[in-house]
């Protein structure tokens, strides 16, 4: 698999690439590719790092794996392309921000915008077989994904970590909160949402945490 990465992460990945455990990934993602529908295209499962360099993140989105409908997954979590209905957890989101913020949110589900100021949309698993949720969870990707996590935490400071959910939660002991500020609350799908995500403030919470900083904050709108 021809990974097509922006330079500053194949950098700090590279000695991942040259291991052989990434080279399992790439041998079964590939086989997948060539023998089903997998998502997202393959040329955007590195997306996110392609919109969002290594030295530029200021905000960490984690999510789980794709959108496994068609049209949806773009390797950003929780996007979707301009046009694609939004799913139950964008809508959340949204909801959301308009509470935390006072602003509409845009009617576009697509959050490109973020990661180009510096907001890693990453999931832990960066493929997904089509209509089957968490089908490549034991692929490998979460070995390299929390690499990354570990890699922002050592390597740089005062990024925002916003974990949504018992799974992202479980990457909290990976990240140094001496040098970085991690947000939690229960997931954004329907099911947890009311649990405690609408009324957490991820939004103005991680501009405040920036701005203290001397970090330029998040246009969320």
């Amino acid at each position: 698999m021809n990974v097509s990465i922006h330079p500053s992460w194949k950098k700090v990945l590279q000695p991942d690439f040259d291991q052989p455990y990434f080279e399992q990934i790439t041998n079964i993602v590939r086989q997948a590719y060539a023998t089903s529908v997998v998502y997202p295209p393959a040329p955007l499962i590195f997306n996110a790092f392609n919109l969002t360099p290594f030295d530029q993140v200021k905000v960490v989105i984690l999510g789980q794996d794709p959108y496994h409908g068609p049209g949806q997954a773009m390797g950003l979590s929780f996007s979707v392309p301009n046009g694609v209905l939004l799913p139950p957890s964008l809508q959340n989101i949204y909801k959301e921000l308009e509470s935390d913020l006072g602003q509409k949110p845009p009617q576009s589900g697509d959050l490109t915008h973020w990661a180009e100021q510096g907001v890693l949309l990453l999931n832990s698993t960066l493929t997904v077989q089509a209509h089957q949720a968490r089908s490549h969870f034991a692929v490998g990707w979460q070995r390299l994904t929390d690499r990354v996590i570990q890699l922002l935490s050592e390597q740089r400071s005062n990024i925002v970590f916003i974990l949504w959910g018992a799974d992202a939660q479980r990457k909290a002991w990976m990240i140094d909160e001496e040098k970085h500020k991690i947000l939690k609350a229960p997931h954004p799908s329907p099911l947890s949402a009311y649990r405690g995500f609408f009324g957490s403030k991820p939004f103005s919470q991680t501009n405040f945490y920036l701005i203290s900083h001397h970090i330029t904050p998040i246009q969320w709108v």
